[in-house]
């Protein structure tokens, strides 16, 4: 079987899919509102649903350095993410919307804004599920569902 390379950019341009992203690492720490993913994992997985279900992996790196591209990119209209965190005793998740992704090495900082839940200083082994790339309002996503919300919210305001 041959092994298919899978490209972000053409992901990101095409308009019969919506990519989820997710970002796994073995601990994570929250200062000021920075959250770090530490000893990230060196791919970040993407998927789809139906009717194509395309999945892939591509390198952290490609991700980061794709932030800023594409019509309906991260950098013009920041994601929502759901980051879940294990505890020795529990699991927690919170809502955030992700801006300015830094990786270092295997550390990936982002600038964060809370949305929901509550950010632990610190935590073990960590999934960052990142929201649905050239659809936003998509239903496919918790984070998508909280982004609707936010969004009927400033609608209102108007």
């Amino acid at each position: 079987m041959e092994a298919k390379h899978k490209n972000v950019k053409s992901v990101a341009e095409a308009n019969e899919i919506e990519a989820l992203f997710v970002q796994t690492s073995h601990g994570m720490s929250y200062e000021n509102g920075k959250l770090t993913l530490h000893t990230l994992a060196p791919t970040t997985l993407f998927f789809s649903d139906r009717p194509d279900r395309v999945t892939g992996h591509i390198t952290s790196q490609e991700f980061v350095d794709s932030w800023d591209k594409g019509p309906d990119n991260f950098a013009s209209n920041p994601p929502n993410a759901v980051l879940s965190i294990f505890h020795p005793d529990m699991v927690s998740d919170v809502v955030v919307e992700l801006t300015t992704p830094i990786l270092q090495g295997n550390q990936l900082t982002y600038a964060v804004t809370i949305l929901d839940g509550e950010m632990p200083a610190d935590g073990g082994p960590s999934a960052l599920f990142i929201d649905v790339i050239g659809r936003p309002l998509s239903p496919v996503s918790v984070a998508g569902m909280h982004r609707r919300d936010r969004r009927e919210d400033r609608r209102d305001r108007r």
